[in-house]
Parts: C-alpha cells; sequence; structure tokens
C-alpha cells in the first residue's frame, strides 16, 4: 500500500537528531513550559515573519483563544467558511457565539470575499447578532485571498483570524497570512505539514498587549506582566488569577520534536511542491486539478482533485474503490459540510447559501501527498486515475 501520508520516511530522514532531542527533554524533567517552548515560539517567529507567537496544546485551542481575548461571546457572530473540518466552526458555541458559514471560491476551496460580504451585510440587516470577526482556512494548504478578505474586514471593522490548521507556511506575494490577518492560527497534528508526535498548535499575533491577553488565557487567566506593573505581591504572581482562562499549554516533548522538524521543513515545502507540479503534469488534461491564487505558495497538505459524483457511471465514489485495489488510498475532505450538519444546521449562512460547498463536498477527492512520494509511486497513482477516467470519461468534473 503507498503510504497516503508517510511519517515513517520524514522520521528517517530526521534521525538520532530527533531521538536525542526528544530523550534531552525526557532526562531533563521539564515537561510543561521547559525552554523548549520558548525557542519555538521564537523560531515559529521568525519563519512565519510575527513578532509574537504563542505555542498551545492544539490548534482548536488556538482558534479559541483570540475569541476569548477579543472577548467575543453570546450575540456575536464570526464568519467562517463551511468547506473545512469542524474545529473551525465549534470554537464560536465553545464561546457562546454563532457561526454563520459562507460559501467558497469554486477555483481554491477557501472563503469568497464575495460571498463573505453578502452574510455580513444580511446578518447586520437582521439585527439579532453582532458580526465580530472572519476565521479565513487555507484549505488544502493554499492561502486564502487575504487582501480581498481583509479589505472586507476593513470595511466592517471585524477581525480576522487565519486558520493555517493546513496551510501554516504558506505564502502570498512572498508574505505570510498575518501580513494581512490579525492572528494566524495553526495545528501541529501529526498529518499536518508541521506535525508533532502528538497535539499541539500554535496563535501568531503582531500586538504585544494581544499576546500578553494569550498568554494569560493559556494558563488559567493567571496575571501577567502588564497585569502586575507597578504592584507589589508577597506570593508568586502565577497564583494570582485575573480573568476566566483555560489550561491550553504544548508540552515540552511537542515543541522538541517540532524544533528538529523545522530545520528541514522549508525543503519539504519545495518537496510538496514538486509532488504537486508532477500531479498537475499528468492529471490537469483530465480533471480538475488544485487552484492556487497567483503569487501564492502552497504547502500541500492534500493534494484534492474532482470528479462529478455519479455512481456507476465513474464517479468519485466509484474511483475510491478501484485505486484501493491497487494499494493507492485516498481521502475525502470533507464530505458533509459543516452547514448541513445536525448539530450545526440551526447556525445562519449566507443570502442563497452555499451552493459551490455543496457540490464541491460531492466531487472532491485527495489522493497521496508528502514530501518523500517516489516519482515510481506518483506514476502509478497517476496512471491509475488517467486509466479510470478515460473508461468513464463523461463522469470527470
Amino acid at each position: 500500500m503507498i503510504p497516503f501520508i508517510d511519517l515513517q520516511a520524514q522520521r528517517a530522514r530526521l534521525g538520532q537528531p530527533l531521538e536525542d532531542a526528544i530523550l534531552k527533554v525526557v532526562r531533563s524533567g521539564a515537561y510543561i513550559m521547559g525552554p523548549e517552548i520558548a525557542e519555538l515560539e521564537r523560531q515559529l517567529g521568525v519563519f512565519g515573519q510575527a513578532p509574537h507567537v504563542l505555542s498551545c496544546g492544539s490548534g482548536t485551542e488556538a482558534l479559541v483563544l483570540p475569541l476569548m481575548a477579543w472577548g467575543i461571546g453570546p450575540g456575536d457572530a464570526v464568519f467562517c467558511p463551511s468547506f473545512s473540518f469542524a474545529a473551525t466552526a465549534e470554537v464560536m458555541p465553545l464561546v457562546g457565539a454563532s457561526p454563520v458559514f459562507v460559501d467558497i471560491d469554486p477555483d481554491t476551496y477557501n472563503l469568497d470575499p464575495i460571498s463573505l460580504e453578502a452574510a455580513i451585510v444580511a446578518v447586520k440587516a437582521a439585527g439579532q447578532l453582532t458580526p465580530r470577526a472572519v476565521i479565513a482556512v487555507d484549505l488544502f494548504g493554499g492561502p486564502a485571498d487575504y487582501p480581498a478578505i481583509a479589505a472586507v474586514c476593513a470595511r466592517h471593522g471585524l477581525k480576522l483570524i487565519s486558520d493555517s490548521a493546513q496551510g501554516f507556511g504558506c505564502t502570498l506575494d512572498g508574505k505570510h497570512p498575518i501580513h494581512w490577518a490579525d492572528v494566524t492560527t495553526t495545528s501541529f497534528f501529526p498529518a499536518k505539514p508541521l506535525g508533532c508526535y502528538g497535539d499541539g498548535g500554535a496563535v501568531l499575533s503582531k500586538d504585544a498587549r494581544f499576546h500578553d491577553l494569550l498568554v494569560s488565557l493559556r494558563v488559567h487567566g493567571q496575571a501577567v506582566t502588564s497585569d502586575i506593573e507597578g504592584k507589589t505581591f508577597d506570593h508568586d504572581p502565577k497564583y494570582l488569577n485575573v480573568r476566566i482562562g483555560m489550561n491550553a499549554r504544548m508540552d515540552t516533548l511537542q515543541a522538541a520534536v517540532l524544533l528538529e522538524k523545522l530545520k528541514i521543513f522549508e525543503d519539504e515545502i519545495a518537496a510538496r511542491n514538486r509532488v504537486a507540479g508532477r500531479y498537475a503534469a499528468g492529471l490537469s488534461d483530465l480533471v480538475k486539478t488544485p487552484t492556487v491564487l497567483k503569487g501564492g505558495v502552497s504547502v500541500w497538505a492534500q493534494y484534492t482533485i474532482e470528479l462529478a459524483n455519479l455512481p456507476g457511471r465513474g464517479g468519485r465514489d466509484d474511483l475510491a474503490p478501484q485505486l484501493r485495489e491497487q494499494g493507492i488510498p485516498t481521502a475525502v475532505y470533507y464530505p458533509i459540510p459543516i452547514h448541513q450538519q445536525g448539530v450545526y444546521s440551526v447556525y445562519p449562512t449566507a443570502p442563497g447559501g452555499l451552493p459551490v460547498t455543496d457540490a464541491k463536498a460531492g466531487q472532491v477527492i485527495s489522493l497521496p501527498m508528502h514530501p518523500y512520494l517516489t516519482t515510481d509511486h506518483q506514476d502509478q497513482i497517476i496512471a491509475a486515475i488517467r486509466a479510470f477516467v478515460q473508461t468513464n470519461g463523461p463522469a470527470a468534473s
């Protein structure tokens, strides 16, 4: 079976230095907030062009923390795509706010600025919710249209979060999403382009006071520098809790793993782009292959093609089992958009619904994608898809 994501090939490349880094933490005993945490935050900031970085326990926590810091809660609306993993939307109800689902661009699968504008106007006109923020997602690893989305946010006075869980490292005209967004969040789930050996996440930001709030919220609302300036205490101020927070710390072991992976991350991004280029060269004449914005660089968390889902006529759901029989795994992200799922169906959508999202959910299928995909394996994948589509041409999207 061809690996869908080959983490073991990466581990073999990292070799003994990775194992040494893990063992160093084990021997140190500094399992929580050890020195590797601060060093990882520093290096992530350099890489991601952000002055402030806060590590945390997961990508979901990375999304929750900014909403908490901005005081977003009941009666507030946060706009996001429905064509994403549930974590993008679940953080709004977690703080008492309402997600408002927005359609996507048919080529990039990322937030459609036109649908976003319409959704904001509609929510304002209804008068039941107060628009507060937008979460744009770098789906499948490619950057969203941040110049256009940021312009919409500026017109309406909304905060902008770049949910770069799949896209950390992507750029647009050489700039990371934080150039346009108020914050960028990411996930270090093992399957992500930059993944650890468990759960982990980070929040990149530009404002020192905001970062200070995140530091407090990450550890149970503890007092931080800005809270205690000019005050004296006869006890450790970490036991002074000045706001409601949570436990969102990253384990030191995960930071150690990520520090080793960062050393090869740029090289892996280049390798992912070479793999994506070979897929495009081999498939784009027969199926719809991914589109990256002009001037954009994707980190290719997934490589996703489209086939109309026409059961029995060579559609997507017929392709998957045929590839599996040949040892080629596939995945479908996301077969049921968030707004169609029962617990989320009570929340608003953009005017006219989400027709692009609804259509894409029945057409997309993702192929093996990682920096260590061999040309022989990739040729096998391309040949199998070409044979399927040429036999079942009418179903191609």
